[in-house]
Protein backbone atom coordinates (compact mmCIF):
# COMPACT_ATOMS: atom_id res chain seq x y z
CA UNK A 1 0.00 0.00 0.00
CA UNK A 2 1.15 3.52 -0.82
CA UNK A 3 0.48 6.67 1.22
CA UNK A 4 0.00 10.23 0.07
CA UNK A 5 0.47 13.07 2.58
CA UNK A 6 -1.58 16.23 2.04
CA UNK A 7 -1.38 19.44 4.07
CA UNK A 8 -4.50 21.57 4.18
CA UNK A 9 -4.35 25.29 4.90
CA UNK A 10 -7.87 26.27 5.95
CA UNK A 11 -10.86 24.86 7.79
CA UNK A 12 -12.82 24.01 4.65
CA UNK A 13 -11.09 23.64 1.31
CA UNK A 14 -10.79 21.42 -1.71
CA UNK A 15 -7.19 20.46 -2.43
CA UNK A 16 -6.51 19.39 -6.00
CA UNK A 17 -4.35 16.24 -5.70
CA UNK A 18 -4.44 15.26 -9.38
CA UNK A 19 -0.81 16.22 -10.08
CA UNK A 20 0.44 14.18 -7.12
CA UNK A 21 -1.58 11.15 -8.23
CA UNK A 22 -0.38 11.45 -11.83
CA UNK A 23 3.23 11.71 -10.65
CA UNK A 24 2.84 8.60 -8.49
CA UNK A 25 1.24 6.61 -11.33
CA UNK A 26 3.96 7.74 -13.76
CA UNK A 27 6.76 6.77 -11.37
CA UNK A 28 5.25 3.31 -10.80
CA UNK A 29 4.59 2.85 -14.53
CA UNK A 30 8.18 3.86 -15.36
CA UNK A 31 9.52 0.89 -13.42
CA UNK A 32 6.95 -1.42 -15.06
CA UNK A 33 4.65 -1.93 -12.07
CA UNK A 34 1.52 0.15 -12.68
CA UNK A 35 0.49 -0.14 -16.32
CA UNK A 36 -3.22 -0.96 -16.52
CA UNK A 37 -5.63 -1.41 -13.66
CA UNK A 38 -7.21 0.74 -11.01
CA UNK A 39 -5.97 2.89 -8.19
CA UNK A 40 -8.11 2.70 -5.06
CA UNK A 41 -7.90 5.78 -2.82
CA UNK A 42 -9.14 5.74 0.76
CA UNK A 43 -9.29 8.63 3.22
CA UNK A 44 -9.07 7.25 6.80
CA UNK A 45 -10.28 10.50 8.38
CA UNK A 46 -13.83 11.25 9.51
CA UNK A 47 -13.76 14.98 8.75
CA UNK A 48 -12.56 15.00 5.14
CA UNK A 49 -13.37 13.06 1.99
CA UNK A 50 -12.62 12.63 -1.69
CA UNK A 51 -14.33 13.64 -4.91
CA UNK A 52 -13.78 14.04 -8.64
CA UNK A 53 -15.04 17.25 -10.21
CA UNK A 54 -14.09 20.04 -12.58
CA UNK A 55 -10.57 21.36 -12.17
CA UNK A 56 -10.45 24.04 -14.89
CA UNK A 57 -12.75 26.74 -13.54
CA UNK A 58 -11.98 27.79 -9.92
CA UNK A 59 -15.56 29.04 -9.54
CA UNK A 60 -16.77 25.42 -9.46
CA UNK A 61 -14.67 24.75 -6.37
CA UNK A 62 -15.83 28.02 -4.79
CA UNK A 63 -19.47 27.19 -5.53
CA UNK A 64 -19.13 23.71 -4.06
CA UNK A 65 -17.52 24.99 -0.87
CA UNK A 66 -20.23 27.66 -0.52
CA UNK A 67 -22.98 25.07 -1.08
CA UNK A 68 -21.60 22.60 1.46
CA UNK A 69 -21.09 25.39 4.01
CA UNK A 70 -24.71 26.43 3.55
CA UNK A 71 -25.95 22.83 3.71
CA UNK A 72 -23.92 22.06 6.84
CA UNK A 73 -22.96 25.36 8.51
CA UNK A 74 -20.08 25.39 10.98
CA UNK A 75 -22.32 26.60 13.80
CA UNK A 76 -25.53 24.61 13.49
CA UNK A 77 -27.80 22.82 15.95
CA UNK A 78 -25.27 20.07 16.70
CA UNK A 79 -24.67 18.06 19.87
CA UNK A 80 -21.23 16.67 19.01
CA UNK A 81 -18.95 18.31 21.60
CA UNK A 82 -15.82 18.69 19.46
CA UNK A 83 -17.28 21.53 17.39
CA UNK A 84 -16.73 19.86 14.03
CA UNK A 85 -20.10 18.25 13.32
CA UNK A 86 -20.36 20.10 10.03
CA UNK A 87 -17.09 18.48 8.92
CA UNK A 88 -18.42 15.01 9.71
CA UNK A 89 -21.55 15.71 7.66
CA UNK A 90 -19.54 17.07 4.71
CA UNK A 91 -17.19 14.06 4.81
CA UNK A 92 -20.18 11.74 4.59
CA UNK A 93 -21.51 13.65 1.58
CA UNK A 94 -18.15 13.46 -0.22
CA UNK A 95 -17.38 9.89 0.78
CA UNK A 96 -14.12 8.31 1.92
CA UNK A 97 -12.99 6.57 -1.26
CA UNK A 98 -12.50 6.72 -5.01
CA UNK A 99 -11.58 4.17 -7.66
CA UNK A 100 -9.57 5.66 -10.52
CA UNK A 101 -8.78 3.82 -13.73
CA UNK A 102 -5.25 3.63 -15.12
CA UNK A 103 -4.47 2.61 -18.71
CA UNK A 104 -0.96 2.30 -20.16
CA UNK A 105 0.53 4.08 -17.17
CA UNK A 106 -1.83 7.08 -17.39
CA UNK A 107 -4.52 8.14 -14.95
CA UNK A 108 -7.85 8.10 -16.83
CA UNK A 109 -9.83 11.26 -16.15
CA UNK A 110 -12.18 13.28 -18.32
CA UNK A 111 -10.91 16.45 -19.97
CA UNK A 112 -12.04 18.76 -17.17
CA UNK A 113 -11.86 16.35 -14.24
CA UNK A 114 -9.57 16.65 -11.23
CA UNK A 115 -9.30 14.68 -7.99
CA UNK A 116 -9.85 16.56 -4.74
CA UNK A 117 -9.33 15.99 -1.05
CA UNK A 118 -12.23 17.84 0.58
CA UNK A 119 -11.15 19.20 3.96
CA UNK A 120 -13.80 20.03 6.55
CA UNK A 121 -11.81 20.48 9.75
CA UNK A 122 -8.46 21.95 8.87
CA UNK A 123 -5.84 23.02 8.68
CA UNK A 124 -4.40 19.54 9.12
CA UNK A 125 -1.94 17.02 7.76
CA UNK A 126 -3.91 14.24 6.05
CA UNK A 127 -2.83 10.81 4.86
CA UNK A 128 -4.50 8.98 1.99
CA UNK A 129 -4.10 5.25 1.50
CA UNK A 130 -3.61 4.08 -2.10
CA UNK A 131 -3.89 0.49 -3.27
CA UNK A 132 -2.98 -0.67 -6.78
CA UNK A 133 -5.40 -3.14 -8.39
CA UNK A 134 -3.79 -4.76 -11.42
CA UNK A 135 -5.96 -5.53 -14.45
CA UNK A 136 -6.23 -9.13 -15.53
CA UNK A 137 -4.36 -9.89 -18.73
Amino acid sequence: MEHLEISTRSRCEMVNITAELRALVHSKAADGRWQSGALALFCPHTTCGLTVNEGADPDVKRDMLAFFSQLAPEHGDYRHAEGNSDAHIKATLHGPSLLLLVEKGELCLGTWQSVYLCEGDGPRRRTLWLQWLKAEE
